[in-house]
């Protein structure tokens, strides 16, 4: 928890709540233990694409299509998500919820390794929502910012990595050194590039938003 967890309970209890649909999703989520996008980052998203009103969206980690349909029901009634899924237990889970939503024209799911499917992609997007593995970030990043469009908006979730990201890294788990070097290096990242405006919110399990104001 990286804010105190009575402040997060109390602002998430203002939440006005989602469809019932994506109240059932989250909950056999929760059940099976996939993870899905916080209550708070929920509010972050729904904010977003309301201020921002995104046409082309990319999402990069679609587990079994939660945060896709959220994106769908509160962006622009006229916007196209495509989303990427390499785990492929989750792939059937996350196509049925597109089909039982009748949001299977608006939501394209591309199957594979993102750091391939990345490079085959053509034209931009005005808003990316990275929530793949956090080791991958890094990786992803040249990529996603030569599709990301001049004036969009990149989110990148769990990006605090439950506070460890301020943890010397002798104090990190060897197992989980590697991960925590990355996400380090990605978010220096975002915030020395000069083409990039980047500020880090401590929503959720933390949230980087970026800018690309000009081309490179």
């Amino acid at each position: 928890m990286i804010i105190d967890e009575r402040m997060s309970a109390f602002i998430d209890s203002l939440d006005r709540g989602n469809t019932p649909f994506l109240d059932e999703i989250e909950k056999y989520a929760i059940e099976t233990q996939v993870p899905v996008i916080r209550k708070s980052t929920q509010g972050l998203l729904k904010f977003l694409l309301a201020l921002s009103k995104p046409r082309n969206i990319l999402e990069i980690g679609t587990a079994i299509g939660f945060s896709a349909l959220l994106m769908s029901e509160y962006g622009p009634e006229d916007c196209h998500i495509i989303t990427i899924e390499k785990y492929e237990k989750r792939i059937p889970v996350a196509r049925e919820n597109f089909k039982k939503s009748g949001r299977e024209d608006q939501i394209t799911l591309l199957e594979g390794d993102a750091a391939e499917i990345l490079k085959d992609l053509g034209g931009t997007f005005e808003f990316i929502f990275m929530d793949a593995a956090k080791g991958q970030y890094i990786h992803f990043l040249p990529e996603v910012l030569r599709l990301l469009a001049p004036g969009g908006l990149l989110v990148s979730d769990n990006v605090l990595q439950d506070g460890s990201i301020i943890e010397s890294r002798f104090a990190i788990p060897r197992r989980d050194r590697t991960i925590h070097a990355r996400m380090r290096d990605y978010l220096y990242e975002l915030k020395h590039m000069p083409d990039l405006e980047t500020v880090i919110l401590p929503v959720g399990d933390g949230v980087a938003l970026t800018t690309k104001y000009r081309e490179s």
